[in-house]
């Protein structure tokens, strides 16, 4: 029954991936998937092709990589497969209202939090810096707004003090493939009706850059564990041990007996490393220097004694 239906692909990174093998396994027919164009990456700047098209190609689904979806020639081009629903998944660009009117059923987003919360380009990130207690999927029918279509389905997932953004994206990925399905079987047995989204509830998640990771020794320590947590593996949280950079990896909060300045290393036990912050202490657990290997913070201070009162910046 699905093969009747067809559905253009567009997405780019790992998020995306267990969508696209979910509808291919679905046996919804896949005339074309789009994503970026391959980029340079790694300290030898090779050119890899995206997650996306890696998965598409090994299925032996057509790919497209165009720099940009908007342009005429290529908006004819979706018009001329005459698809019944488009499916994005962190596909990188944003479609035009030219676009979106292309799919005879509509264009079906799947979105990385419980909107209207989290619009944008870092939900996973941002839920997690900010200390919320769950998040989860949401599927639209896309507008050209920002994740601002009205809503199909949300799945829901905890959030543990353990999770990092690696690991909730991977839970979220499984999700939102399994969500998927189950939205366009309902769309194509009418038995989803779309509900708008209460704007006055929105919050923002905006793209985050690798500035972005620099901790603030004056937050509170709980805060700074989420922080961490958030920026893990991307961004990266760091901060400056005299002119070194420190990617911290994990940390927990920690006692502070007695009064220090936030970002003073305090006397702790052999092994431990235990940095004042707004309110207590912050433990880390595991970090790596600029051109060292990530470690447990035993085996660091092996190598690398950092005496009581240096200060963290």
């Amino acid at each position: 029954m699905n093969a009747q239906y067809k559905v253009i692909f567009m997405g780019t990174p790992d998020f995306a991936v267990p969508t696209l093998q979910a509808l291919h396994q679905a046996g919804y027919t896949l005339p074309l998937v789009v994503t970026q164009p391959d980029r340079p990456k790694g300290r030898g700047r090779k050119t890899i092709p995206t997650p996306v098209k890696a998965a598409a190609t090994e299925r032996g689904l057509t790919v497209a990589q165009p720099s940009s979806v908007r342009t005429p020639d290529f908006v004819a081009k979706l018009k001329a497969l005459e698809p019944d629903f488009f499916v994005v998944a962190a596909m990188g660009q944003i479609l035009s209202q030219e676009l979106l009117d292309i799919p005879r059923v509509g264009p079906v987003n799947v979105h990385a939090s419980l909107l209207p919360k989290y619009r944008g380009a870092a939900p996973i990130q941002w839920a997690l810096i900010n200390g919320e207690q769950e998040t989860g999927i949401t599927t639209m029918l896309m507008n050209a707004g920002m994740d601002t279509g009205d809503i199909l389905l949300t799945a829901r997932t905890g959030i543990s003090g353990e999770d990092t953004a690696q690991s909730l994206h991977d839970r979220l990925s499984s999700i939102g493939a399994k969500l998927l399905i189950e939205t366009l079987n309902g769309l194509i047995s009418e038995t989803i009706s779309p509900v708008r989204q209460n704007d006055s509830l929105a919050t923002r998640a905006p793209m985050l850059k690798k500035a972005d990771g620099r901790i603030d020794w004056y937050q509170p320590a709980a805060a700074l564990d989420c922080f961490i947590r958030g920026m893990t593996p991307w961004p990266g949280a760091f901060t400056f041990l005299g002119d070194r950079r420190l990617k911290i990896f994990a940390a927990q909060p920690a006692p502070l007996p007695d009064a220090a300045p936030p970002g003073t290393v305090v006397p702790s036990f052999t092994g431990e490393l235990r940095i004042a912050t707004g309110d207590q202490a912050l433990s880390i657990l595991e970090l790596q220097e600029a051109s060292g290997k990530r470690l447990p913070v035993r085996d660091y201070l092996i190598g690398k004694q950092v005496a009581a009162g240096t200060v963290l910046r």
